[in-house]
């Protein structure tokens, strides 16, 4: 995702004097306050990070920062918030603050839009991912997770593709061919996007195991702790201020790839309901996922290792059930991004 900033910093020099007059003021518990405003807010105790949401416009801000960032492009001083015994408080001067931008913001064009969804079906070609022979009457089946993978992406393709015309829905491959992890991302990363547009990245696996039991699908999205680089840094930018926003726009695309991942979970098990067993969501460094600057997710379908399951990943009609779950996560992700009010908080 390249989202691009105009940031105003003259007053930069002010931060911590701002910071350390605000110390003592910061008696506002965030969440309650924001509850009564109407405001939707994200928080991630990890990071010590969050958003708040209101009619498709945004403010970021972090724990003891001076700043927050106005709807991805505009950075503001501000009176740090601080965690008190768990509790997350602020200042009647951020509250304002905040609760102009949003209130003002509301009145404008919406601000964001999703525009595209890039489907990766993991291995292919050469690379078979995990494979698995299960016996069946008094013959064998075969079953490769590569085939698995672009079967239920198609299917996926296809839902989207219908549904969102105005949006670009990619695939990395559509057929059984040899595609490096750097070639996915190097796509991922490829896609041209204006100021306040955004791709989503979906890479598409089956798994496996020794154990021949372990069944079920789950999600996966980027460690938050794991630090990198998602912003493009030009030549003139202020080293520190730059650190700084990159830092929230990474938080930023983590805290979007939970709520995909939980919105991807929620509609497979809509779908398949007891049929499957329900592993929840789990976070890992996976290349693509790391690697691709956007909010990115990465879903194991089911086990090939398990023949009950094997069986039902070369189903149709299962993948088919697979495929609108995640289709349904997405599309509700894309109507909460996009703020059509279907979704002004996420549970």
């Amino acid at each position: 995702m390249r989202r691009f900033f105009s940031f105003f910093v003259a007053l930069l020099a002010n931060a911590f004097a701002v910071a350390s007059n605000a110390s003592n003021v910061s008696s506002i518990n965030l969440l309650s306050e924001s509850q009564k405003l109407g405001f939707s807010v994200q928080w991630d105790s990890l990071s010590a990070s969050g958003i708040i949401e209101r009619a498709g416009h945004r403010v970021s801000f972090r724990a003891d920062d001076p700043f927050v960032l106005q709807d991805c492009r505009k950075m503001e001083l501000s009176d740090a918030p601080e965690i008190r015994d768990g509790v997350l408080y602020v200042s009647q001067r951020f509250i304002d603050s905040v609760s102009r931008f949003l209130r003002d913001s509301a009145y404008g064009e919406n601000s964001f839009r999703v525009k595209a969804i890039l489907i990766d079906p993991g291995h292919g070609g050469k690379d078979p991912g995990a494979m698995a022979t299960h016996k069946s009457g008094s013959g064998k089946i075969q079953i490769l997770e590569k085939d698995v993978n672009l079967r239920a992406s198609l299917l996926l393709y296809e839902k989207l593709k219908a549904a969102y015309p105005d949006k670009q829905i990619l695939l990395t491959r559509r057929k059984d061919i040899d595609l490096p992890l750097d070639k996915r991302t190097e796509i991922a990363n490829s896609i041209k996007l204006s100021e306040n547009e955004a791709a989503i990245f979906v890479s598409v696996h089956s798994n496996s195991s020794p154990d021949k039991r372990a069944s079920g699908y789950e999600v996966w999205y980027l460690d938050p702790a794991y630090r990198r680089t998602v912003l493009e840094k030009g030549a003139e930018s202020d080293s520190a201020l730059y650190n700084i926003v990159n830092a929230m726009m990474e938080e930023e695309f983590t805290m979007e790839s939970m709520i995909i991942s939980k919105l991807i979970i929620d509609g497979i098990q809509a779908q398949v309901g007891t049929e499957a067993n329900l592993r929840g969501i789990k976070s890992e460094e996976w290349y693509v996922v790391r690697n691709s600057n956007m909010p990115a997710v990465l879903i194991e379908l089911g086990f090939v290792s398990n023949e009950d399951e094997a069986r039902k990943l070369l189903d149709d009609d299962y993948l088919k059930k697979l495929s609108l779950g995640i289709y349904n996560g997405l599309s509700a992700f894309v109507t909460h991004f996009e703020r059509s009010h279907g979704f002004t908080e996420m549970n």
